[in-house]
């Protein structure tokens, strides 16, 4: 009789390194399977590991491009940042590869998918939810949610002991003091050393960008292009570099952003759980980008477009951020970022100094921006007397409310009046 199959989203690391020889040792067969949305890794070193550890196969996908054309650039597009800050780097990754992973799991016939995000964490339903809206018959084991795994492994130690019992090679030791998840678009350092949000993060942490203090005295000069909110084409104004494909253009964009200390956060953050979490993230080049889509918007769309839009914004990072990539109401939300996109086309020249992106100029092919109309020292067509009007009429409103208040509670308006 055949196992059962299981296709495990495997890092290398530690948790499923681990995760995946206690599957073997529950007579599953399991598929390693690791989508490669940016890590700095050893694939081949990963694959073997994987291997030796008892997998009967291993998948290892480059997902960079579609990462950066299909996930980060249309979170770009909706101006996507969670509780004003978080741009959202590692949430952005998640879907896309809970996507990969169930196509291999119906190509492989398996029965089960499998990841090792803990049970207080957000990736875990992210994994998950992205499972069920892509595959509702797919069974899903969670081990950090799993009572037989949980009272074997009460934390690293009894980890790091399972590995030394079976030969599992890892890099990982008892005294590591914090963890890390990375990909193209950012890293995120939490836990251990940490978790106590009153002391900084000290400077060896950070290793997407730059600190302030090394980053170069000279201010560097670039100019981005998009068309109908898509990054299109970047030129280094300096230099005279240019380049178009779209991986390439943000892999450069990352070099340049970790050369001048941009992109580094510090925050607590509400987990969809409810439970509040300190992380120290590093986004290099989405902070460039979403800061220039943003400066762009404001020459190109329409006032009341861009109001509406910016109200759905915190809706839209926060499904993102809860795992609802694949959902009716994202792809309502995706549908409207998409029709406020149309001609928001243009370029945007930018200066990077010590950690700042700093706005040099912009300019549309459907600029919305009229030069005489907006002086002060040409009438451009405005009468001003116009305004006499438009202020009487919108004033109708105020004047009413306040003849309530006075006739309601005279004691407290006559006390305002006098103060």
């Amino acid at each position: 009789m055949s196992k059962e199959k299981v296709v495990l989203a495997y890092s290398g690391g530690l948790d499923t390194s681990v995760i995946l020889k206690w599957l073997l040792n529950k007579d599953y067969e399991v598929i390693a399977y690791l989508g490669n949305v940016g890590i700095e890794d050893d694939f081949e070193d990963i694959e073997k590991k994987a291997l030796e550890t008892g997998a009967s196969k291993v998948y290892i996908e480059d997902l960079r491009e579609e990462f950066v054309t299909d996930y980060i650039f249309p979170a770009l597009q909706g101006n996507a940042i969670y509780e004003g800050r978080y741009l959202l780097g590692t949430a952005i990754a998640r879907p896309l590869i809970a996507k990969k992973q169930i196509e291999i799991a119906h190509k492989e016939q398996a029965q089960y998918v499998s990841h090792g995000a803990t049970g207080k964490g957000n990736d875990q339903v992210r994994f998950e939810f992205a499972y069920s809206a892509l595959d509702p018959n797919i069974k899903i084991i969670s081990p950090w949610k799993d009572e037989e795994f949980l009272n074997q492994f009460k934390g690293r130690t009894d980890l790091l002991e399972y590995a030394d019992k079976y030969g599992i090679p890892v890099k990982a030791s008892k005294g590591k003091s914090y963890s890390e998840d990375d990909n193209l678009m950012h890293i995120s350092h939490e836990a251990g050393i940490l978790e106590d949000p009153s002391k900084a993060a000290p400077e060896h942490v950070y290793s997407m960008t730059n600190s302030i203090q090394n980053a170069p005295d000279q201010q560097e000069n670039i100019e981005i292009h998009f068309e109908d909110g898509v990054p299109t084409k970047v030129i280094n104004e300096t230099d005279g570099f240019e380049e178009t494909d779209p991986l390439k253009f943000y892999i450069y964009l990352n070099e340049l952003a970790k050369k001048h200390g941009i992109g580094r956060i510090d925050i607590v953050e509400n987990r969809f759980i409810g439970i509040k979490s300190r992380g120290i993230y590093e986004t290099p080049a989405a902070t460039i980008l979403w800061k220039a889509h943003r400066d762009l918007e404001g020459i190109a769309m329409d006032k009341e477009v861009m109001h509406i839009r910016d109200s759905l914004i915190p809706k839209f990072a926060e499904l993102i951020y809860n795992g609802l990539w694949f959902s009716p109401e994202m792809d309502f939300l995706m549908n409207a970022m998409n029709k406020s996109q149309e001609r928001i086309t243009g370029s945007v020249k930018l200066g990077l100094l010590k950690g700042n992106v700093l706005m040099l100029g912009r300019t549309s092919p459907t600029s919305l921006y009229d030069r005489k109309l907006s002086s002060m020292d040409l009438e451009g067509g405005f009468d001003a007397e116009d305004s006499r009007g438009f202020i009487n009429i919108n004033s109708i409103r105020l004047k009413a409310h306040q003849a309530v208040l006075r006739e309601q509670d005279p004691y407290i308006w006559r006390y305002k009046k006098e103060k």
